[in-house]
């Protein structure tokens, strides 16, 4: 595949882009970006550096990447910068901003994201792999979601939250709160609602997993227990459940709270 670059592209010239990649028509790509093999940039999009981005990306019109941060405290300064992993979709008038230096300086996406229309990823935050962010999904500053966590269409997500893996967060919920790894939550304010069964299903766990980490989940949710007293029950189950490590970890870097 040769490089395809639309004649009313503008790309500045310390941009570094493979030579497979494609850029369609009144895009902007500013200097200090990088943008590796075989990814797709369509027309009128903006890339502003220092912005790195992978292999095999598709990146659809009007997506903002890499501008400076929307954080008052922030000077602007070129030691930052936004990474973007391989094999992500970044649908229509998506932003995403470079991270900040009191933030630790990057902002990272990681690998086969879905992120649809109109997604917001603020500055200094960590997104893993394989999550799906759903319309309007918007995450504030210093933000972690782990992998395969869905959002569901116009979610907001509080600075400093954390977003565990395989968790589904409903549509419209406000996440002032860390959420728990596996669960689903939803509602005004959001509440836990047990497993994200089907979810899990679908990426292979097996019965007797769900059964144990179901059990984790009433522990923790159900059983009006401080989160010490119930991560020295979860330890019991670790035995015939090593997945509930997730939940104990979890459990012991949060420091906003759970949702329950």
């Amino acid at each position: 595949m040769t490089q395809k670059i639309h004649p009313s592209a503008i790309i500045d010239p310390s941009a570094e882009l493979d030579s497979s990649v494609h850029v369609g028509a009144y895009s902007v790509i500013g200097p200090q970006v990088q943008i590796a093999a075989d990814s797709h940039i369509a027309s009128h999009v903006v890339i502003q550096g220092p912005s790195r981005i992978g292999q095999r990306n598709q990146i659809f019109s009007f997506a903002s990447l890499g501008a400076m941060s929307q954080d008052k405290k922030d000077s602007g300064d070129s030691d930052t910068f936004l990474e973007i992993g391989d094999d992500n979709k970044i649908r229509e008038y998506c932003s995403m901003h470079r991270g900040t230096q009191q933030g630790g300086g990057h902002t990272r996406v990681g690998h086969h994201n879905w992120i649809m229309a109109y997604t917001h990823i603020a500055h200094d935050c960590q997104v893993g792999n394989h999550t799906v962010f759903a319309n309007g999904a918007s995450l504030a500053g210093h933000v972690h979601v782990d992998d395969y966590a869905i959002l569901g269409g116009f979610s907001g997500v509080h600075q400093f939250c954390q977003i565990g893996r395989h968790c589904f967060i409903a549509a419209g919920a406000i996440i002032l709160k860390d959420v728990l790894p596996f669960i689903t939550v939803s509602g005004h304010p959001p509440t836990s609602h047990g497993l994200n069964s089907e979810g899990l299903k679908r990426h292979g766990f097996a019965h007797d997993t769900l059964r144990y980490l179901r059990q984790a989940y009433k522990i923790i949710c159900r059983q009006n227990l401080t989160t010490r007293q119930a991560i020295e029950q979860l330890q019991d189950l670790l035995e015939q459940c090593p997945e509930v490590q997730h939940f104990i970890d979890f459990l012991n870097r949060s420091a906003r709270g759970i949702v329950r």
